[in-house]
């Protein structure tokens, strides 16, 4: 594999030190850029996009050269999983995600197979391996999945939801059968994770989205244990590197010294929490993502740039600060302001650093 030319996000990743605070955005090869919707557009639909690889690197380049991002994300979409067990997908124009027939009794779960990730999502592993090659080692690629629960919420819901209702009543009401959904999910998801690790992903990120609307012993039961299930199955080092393993909880701030503890490297913050707070509980064991409210980038660009130099110096001096939003980007940002994050934390953050 090409040595890397820029390795802050990995650097800060395992909290070694940087010369300044490296930078990405969740969802950064997306529609608030001009050239992710004229590709979109040839590719003739999401999925389509998703399955050719050659598009799918290069909307993911996109950003490192539109913006200039620390770190690549895999363009692809969780919900592939569920797809290469054997469910019908569709996203409809202007519509969410949509499984038809979704999940509605332990029959159908039954009949789930654990996916071979080099089969039925090989276009994944050829658009890792193009986008390594169209990166020639600038920077480092994320490879990502859903955590379980996040996958299964749009299985049994059918897609979308508002209330929940449908996945909480067969949690509560057919326990026996929602943990086999989440176990044949971490053991996709592990494999999944693997397979891109082996194709030339250098780190990984499990996207916990819905975890947040759990109660504190449920997002145990039905979601952190499960995470945890795929952390304890990953490659941790490849090629002599370590990869680093970043868990998101969207609404998890309560739970920081949980998520913490299952082994992760990097913990993701969304918006919600003073990132000092969060170093001051679980600093000293792991990096943390994040954390700038999305909606942020909204605001013109020296605002902008005040919440960021805010951000920097609540996390203060040290490593094991990877910079990002607290959640994805918003489709209709202005691509300047995004310019104009990215650039703020590259000019702002170095003197939070020794070298």
């Amino acid at each position: 594999m090409t040595n890397l030319k820029n390795d802050r996000f990995l650097r800060a990743c395992l909290r070694q030190d940087v010369d300044r605070t490296p930078v990405w955005m969740m969802r950064q090869a997306g529609r608030y850029l001009p050239e992710y919707r004229a590709t979109r557009g040839r590719a003739g639909g999401f999925l389509n996009l998703c399955k050719t690889p050659e598009l799918a690197c290069e909307v993911t380049l996109q950003p490192i050269d539109i913006i200039g991002a620390d770190a690549a994300i895999l363009f692809s979409d969780i919900l592939v999983v569920p797809e290469a067990m054997g469910m019908e997908l569709t996203f409809g124009v202007g519509e969410g995600p949509r499984f038809p027939q979704p999940i509605t009794c332990l029959a159908d779960v039954k009949n789930l197979p654990v996916p071979d990730p080099e089969d039925e999502l090989g276009y994944v592993m050829k658009a890792i391996e193009a986008i390594q090659r169209g990166l020639d080692g600038r920077v480092p690629l994320i490879g990502f999945a859903g955590s379980p629960w996040t996958l299964a919420t749009y299985m049994i819901e059918g897609g979308g939801s508002k209330t929940f209702s449908k996945i909480k009543a067969m949690a509560f009401n057919e326990p026996a059968t929602i943990h086999l959904l989440l176990e044949k999910l971490a053991d996709s998801v592990a494999a999944y994770l693997n397979a891109q690790i082996r194709h030339g992903v250098q780190a990984v990120q499990i996207f916990d989205t819905w975890g947040g609307i759990l109660s504190t012993r449920d997002y145990q039961d039905f979601s952190l244990q499960y995470m945890q299930r795929i952390i304890s199955q990953l490659i941790r080092e490849y090629r002599g590197r370590r990869v680093p393993v970043i868990l998101y909880t969207k609404g998890g701030m309560g739970w920081l010294e949980a998520i913490a503890d299952t082994g992760c490297d990097v913990v993701g913050l969304d918006w919600t929490i003073d990132i000092d707070i969060a170093r001051q509980r679980i600093g000293h064991l792991v990096a943390l993502q994040g954390n700038m409210d999305p909606s942020m980038l909204y605001a013109k660009p020296d605002r902008i740039r005040d919440e960021v130099c805010n951000i920097l110096e609540r996390f203060g001096h040290g490593n094991g600060h990877v910079f990002n939003l607290g959640h994805g980007i918003m489709p209709d940002i202005p691509v300047e302001h995004a310019k104009a994050f990215i650039k703020a934390v590259q000019e702002a953050s170095p003197r939070y650093h020794d070298q």
